[in-house]
């Protein structure tokens, strides 16, 4: 990831509100040109903000397309990253541009750190803002240095130790097809990708893949040094899952049938009061600001979670992946495993 520590005598000017991510308002621009210039010449600050916030949002940018989205990615972000063991549908619109999801417009997403069970992942993210909702659908973001000083002491530290396994069942009848998520037609390059990604996995039948993995739910910032909560673990719990969701899912594919599951890294799973005690933690943390067209926000993919909230009328948010960082960079407080498959 771009680093920066010094001092820069291009500045920006912070906007720091309750509730709302950090906001910088960029001047008026005739078109891009002089946009990408002004964020090149600012990257710096920018960057420097974005490691002490977490996020920052920038208002005033002329992104009216991938286009033009692409161009602010390329001025704010020096190497694309790229999208592994995918989870969620997206649209790709060319030069490592997609969708933020095409999930539906009613099903809210909670709190999240992108690709948080890849052996390497984006360290920043930026989504931009081409059509805003006409309510909701606030991209909405967490600072997970503060969540993890926020959980009870005793259930940080069972993380600490044990890490978090994640269980995935890939099929065509729900989650992600193995096909689509491993990018590969064929069933060796599935297990291939596991092999050398720490992933166990086990053949069901010819289209039903189920993996584990074993991954640290606490990371340190390789720039920043600050330890950070890390992982999908509450995200793609079970329990998370609304009542009626879970049961008719439970019905149809059994408890070890699900698309996804998560317990502490010792196998046993967490309580409803604890599962409970972290997603309290989330939106505790939780910050939103209300999309305007044009907008652009940088996102530290390891300072802060970010989510959506659900919406009404057209959205259509762009995102950006880029600065990947190998979680050996990141001093994991649990050692990445296949959990057990393969072993």
């Amino acid at each position: 990831m771009t680093t920066l520590s010094q001092p820069t005598a291009t500045a920006i000017t912070p906007i720091r509100e309750p509730g709302k991510p950090v906001v910088v308002h960029t001047p008026d621009f005739t078109g891009m040109a002089e946009a990408t210039a002004w964020l090149t010449a600012h990257r710096p600050a920018i960057q420097a903000e974005l490691h002490r916030s977490g996020a920052v949002l920038l208002r005033g940018l002329p992104v009216e397309d991938a286009a033009t989205f692409a161009e602010a990615r390329d001025a704010l972000i020096a190497e694309r990253a790229g999208y592994k063991e995918k989870a969620t549908p997206r649209t790709d619109f060319g030069e490592g541009v997609f969708s933020s999801t095409d999930l539906p417009a009613v099903q809210p997403i909670r709190l999240h750190n992108e690709n948080s069970y890849t052996l390497d992942f984006p360290g920043v993210l930026l989504f931009g803002c081409v059509i805003a909702p006409e309510t909701g659908g606030a991209t909405t973001v967490g600072d997970m240095r503060k969540a993890l000083a926020l959980l009870p002491p005793e259930l940080a530290a069972r993380f600490a130790k044990a890490g978090w396994l994640l269980e995935r069942n890939y099929s065509d009848l729900a989650g992600m097809p193995w096909r689509k998520a491993f990018s590969s037609e064929e069933p060796k390059g599935a297990e291939e990708y596991c092999d050398a990604n720490s992933i166990g996995y086990e053949w069901l039948d010819e289209d039903t893949l189920r993996t584990r993995q074993l991954r640290s739910a606490i990371i340190t910032h390789p720039v920043t040094g600050e330890r950070s909560w890390f992982n999908h673990f509450a995200f793609w719990n079970a329990r998370t899952l609304d009542e009626d969701v879970r049961d008719v899912l439970v019905e149809t594919f059994g408890e070890d049938g699900l698309p996804f599951n998560t317990y502490l890294g010792d196998g046993t799973s967490l309580t409803d009061a604890e599962v409970d005690t972290i997603n309290e933690v989330y939106q505790a943390v939780t910050v939103r600001e209300t999309w305007q067209r044009g907008d652009v926000m940088l996102v530290d993919n390891i300072l802060s979670a970010h989510g959506r909230e659900s919406y009404t009328g057209a959205r259509k948010i762009l995102v950006a992946m880029g600065e990947p960082v190998p979680l050996a960079d990141c001093s994991p407080s649990t050692a990445p495993s296949t959990a057990p498959y393969g072993e």
